[in-house]
């Protein structure tokens, strides 16, 4: 059923998605480009007693931090009250405004000059936040989110890596350094106005908003409204911890190199490679794992190997001998730091599985009149939760523990973390063993003339499969399923447990406890109205016939009557069900 959706590569060939996708990556490349060969300049050649090079990194980093913390708010707002393109243009122009200054800085060697460049590159990156993920649902259906969101998160990660490159490369060279730095910034900056122009309308959901430029009564406004989705919220939350739990890695990448693994500033670079490569893997695997829906089935997996693979680079790296510092070649030649640079590549790729479903399911589920502002207070949980784990990380290097385990901590603390998301919302762990089900052990293929609607109440009707094949309804779409099943399925500790805990509906044929069926469908009934996708899958076919006329008469909803034949490949058909 997936023939018409090509894969999302094909985007990049597309109006809609290729001009915002190089806009947003050449911004992402000059954001790191300025900022790490201001870093380099701060550190190597200028000599200030008020940023000395050992927190040169650590300044900028919060200069740039600070506008996402004070302005996301008015950001979101102005996202959903103009055209998104038209904003996609004045951020543009902005960034040229602010390379011209930085060009003044660089070639005057003026420090507190780029400074307020580094705050207004946050600003840029502020107010294009909100642009740029409320743009993708605008643009792209159901089927298309995910792999959008993984080519996005994958350019983002390769810009910052070779923004990083470029501003390192070309700040090395001698004497002519900082003015080819000047030059690339402002060139970049002219090309992302160039390419903005051709991003296509976006027209605004709500134009007649009236902006509150109070940023501090807006952010808490802005997550308040959050809140109002439960879903929504954790998947905020979620992904925030995802930036909280990366920037542990990537703040002590230098460090690490020279310290534990005593590599010259080549094994650096090399670690922030491999891991910016891993997360754009991750991002790309999205769409294959997920059969091109927005499946959070895959955030337990992410955030599995996340924890085990930072808990084996502690055990990788702990214990390394010393030795002088060794170029790259030489750090590549031991077999030692192959467990190492596995670690590495492994763990980004965890993180970004489990961070593309969450992004996609907050543009799915948030209304599009306020899916800006929702972002941008995404954004601000983000800063917010960045700056405690640059303390935390601080504090814990601070108190005697070594680099490795800090490491260590981060991979444990993810697993509980992870551990209480998945207690508290257990459709994360319910899709999951769905789609194992469904990927390896059954291998599903879903056919028919309809799938489950992407919103509204519905009905999917048919037999009870055995054992774990029940989750396989689950997996014709990438909606929550609200299961109606025999009560004694929901008795079993294993499966039955899990569906309990989501919110299972014990049904029973009235004859044997006329009020515990009464009860079943209410609960059903009340489900619809809701507007939810409700799994009506019992044995017994006059009782479930008979359910399904009660609710259907209760809650005029689309009935899908879904047939199972088990096997290797196993087969989902489903059918609509004349109303």
């Amino acid at each position: 059923m997936s023939g018409g959706h090509p894969n999302q590569f094909a985007l990049l060939a597309q109006r809609r998605f290729a001009p915002f996708f190089a806009v947003q990556f050449l911004g992402a490349g000059n954001d790191n480009l300025f900022k790490f060969a201001f870093t380099v300049m701060a550190t190597y050649e200028l000599q200030l007693a008020w940023m000395p090079p050992s927190l040169a990194g650590l300044v900028i980093g919060a200069v740039f931090i600070l506008p996402f913390v004070l302005f996301s708010a008015t950001a979101g707002q102005l996202a959903d009250k103009h055209d998104k393109a038209l904003l996609a243009r004045w951020v543009k122009s902005l960034e040229i405004a602010i390379m011209a200054a930085a060009v003044w800085g660089f070639v005057r060697t003026d420090a507190v000059m780029l400074l307020a460049c580094v705050f207004g590159m946050g600003l840029h990156s502020t107010l294009f936040g909100p642009v740029k993920y409320a743009y993708l649902p605008q643009h792209l259906d159901e089927r298309e989110l995910t792999g959008g969101n993984g080519l996005v998160e994958m350019g983002t990660f390769v810009a910052i890596l070779l923004g990083n490159l470029a501003g390192g490369l070309l700040m090395a060279v001698p004497e002519a350094g900082a003015r080819l730095v000047a030059a690339a910034c402002l060139g970049v900056a002219l090309l992302g106005r160039l390419v903005a122009q051709a991003v296509p309308r976006s027209p605004a959901p709500q134009p007649d908003l009236t902006i509150n430029w109070n940023p501090f009564s807006e952010t808490w406004r802005n997550l308040r409204l959050s809140r109002e989705d439960p879903v929504v919220f954790r998947s905020l939350l979620g992904i925030s911890w995802m930036w909280a739990f990366g920037a542990v890695f990537l703040s002590q990448f230098p460090a690490f190199a020279k310290d534990v693994l005593h590599g010259d500033e080549q094994v650096a670079s090399l670690l922030l490679v491999l891991f910016s490569v891993g997360v754009g893997v991750g991002a790309l695997l999205c769409e294959t794992l997920s059969r091109r829906h927005v499946e959070i089935g895959l955030v337990p997996l992410g955030a599995a190997g996340m924890s085990v693979f930072a808990v084996d680079l502690y055990f990788a790296a702990h214990a390394l001998p010393a030795s002088a510092l060794m170029p790259v070649s030489a750090f590549v030649a031991q077999p030692a730091h192959w467990r190492v640079m596995a670690d590495l590549v492994l763990l980004a790729l965890a993180a970004g599985v489990y961070s593309v479903p969450m992004y996609a399911l907050i543009q799915l589920r948030s209304p599009a009149t306020h899916r800006a502002r929702i972002i941008a207070a995404n954004n601000i949980l983000n800063a917010l939760f960045m700056i405690a784990s640059a303390l935390g990380a601080g504090a814990l290097l601070g108190a005697g523990l070594s680099i490795p385990g800090v490491f260590l901590v981060a991979g444990v603390v993810n697993a509980l973390v992870a551990g209480a998301v998945f207690w508290f919302v257990p459709e994360y762990l319910l899709r999951c063993r769905a789609l194992l089900h469904g990927r390896l052990v059954r291998r599903l293929r879903v056919t028919g003339s309809v799938l489950p609607p992407a919103d509204g109440a519905a009905l999917l009707v048919g037999p009870a499969p055995a054992g774990a094949d029940l989750l396989l309804p689950a997996a014709a779409g990438p909606r929550p399923l609200r299961w109606v099943v025999d009560r004694q399925r929901l008795a079993s500790p294993g499966l039955g447990a899990l569906l309990r805990r989501a919110g299972a509906v014990a049904w029973v044929p009235a004859h044997e406890d006329a009020a515990a069926h009464a009860e079943a469908v209410e609960r059903a009934a009340q489900a619809l109205a809701a507007g939810e996708l409700v799994g009506l899958f019992v044995a017994d076919e006059a009782g479930r016939a008979a359910t399904q006329a009660a609710l259907v008469a209760r809650q005029p909803v689309p009935v899908l009557s879904v047939g199972f034949v088990p096997g290797r490949p196993a087969v989902l058909s489903l059918e609509a069900v004349p109303g």
